[in-house]
């Protein structure tokens, strides 16, 4: 995701695009190995093309490439590695077993995606940079990814239910990303500024957990952020406050001005 406050120009610019284009392939060859019955490498494919998804975005801001050529090829790209390849990997892992069913909840990682993209660029001029609105689509593609690495660890008794299992998480998890729900987007997070040395240390805890067990931590740090989601609206309902992100911003600043005038 691209800062739209700067100006975005209209060239192109071959260094982030090559990072999409990365993305891209790997989103494609997730496809191939997932009807070539390699389903741990399709995976993992899908989790590369998210590292250099959000690559791509911080590659352009920092040398100031930024173009509308990106922007727009950037989310071509994500609808094929976050909407195709996880759906294709849930149909030939699991939900063929549906028929038509199953062929339904795969398109919907694809179809939910692209809504997801769509509005996202139709509304990015005034979406809050604090929260994402929806899950985002690489977050949507790498939970079901690591579902597929996290068999290792799938209790035997509960194998009869996997398919079943799966064909509830496609369908809950790709209509999260075109939900009202908010997410933390990490983006505005004034911990890290306020407590530099606290979040490296704990930076380097999650690293370590991820690196000595990434099948088992992946999923968890991902289950937890989509479930983050619906318990932070649910919390928002509770309390009696807004759950649309710009009129929250809107507000705060509002308020804001209000405390600086006193």
């Amino acid at each position: 995701m691209r800062d739209t406050k700067k100006t975005v120009a209209r060239g192109f610019y071959i260094l982030p695009n090559l990072f999409t284009t990365g993305s891209l392939f790997c989103g494609f060859f997730s496809i191939i190995l997932a009807f070539k019955g390699q389903f741990d490498l399709a995976a993992w494919a899908i989790m590369v093309g998210a590292v250099l998804d959000g690559c791509d975005g911080k590659v352009a801001r920092l040398t100031g490439t930024s173009s509308q050529f990106g922007v727009e090829y950037d989310s071509l790209a994500d609808d094929v590695t976050f909407g195709v390849a996880p759906g294709m990997l849930a149909y030939a892992w699991q939900l063929h077993q549906f028929g038509r069913l199953g062929l339904a909840a795969a398109f919907l990682f694809c179809g939910c995606a692209a809504l997801r993209l769509a509005r996202f660029n139709v509304g990015v001029s005034t979406t809050s940079k604090r929260f994402f609105v929806g899950l985002p689509s690489p977050a949507c593609a790498c939970v079901m990814a690591c579902f597929v690495l996290f068999m290792p660890y799938y209790p035997a008794f509960l194998e009869p239910v996997l398919p079943g299992l799966t064909l509830v998480i496609s369908i809950i998890v790709p209509l999260l990303m075109v939900s009202r729900v908010r997410y933390f987007s990490f983006k505005e997070f004034g911990f890290a500024k306020a407590h530099p040395y606290q979040t490296m240390v704990a930076t380097l805890l999650v690293a370590s957990m991820i690196f000595s067990m990434p099948r088992l931590f992946c999923f968890l740090i991902l289950m937890a952020y989509v479930i983050s989601g619906p318990a932070y609206t649910l919390y928002l309902r509770r309390q009696g406050k807004t759950l649309n992100p710009e009129a929250a911003d809107a507000a705060t600043i509002k308020a804001a001005s209000a405390d600086t005038q006193d």
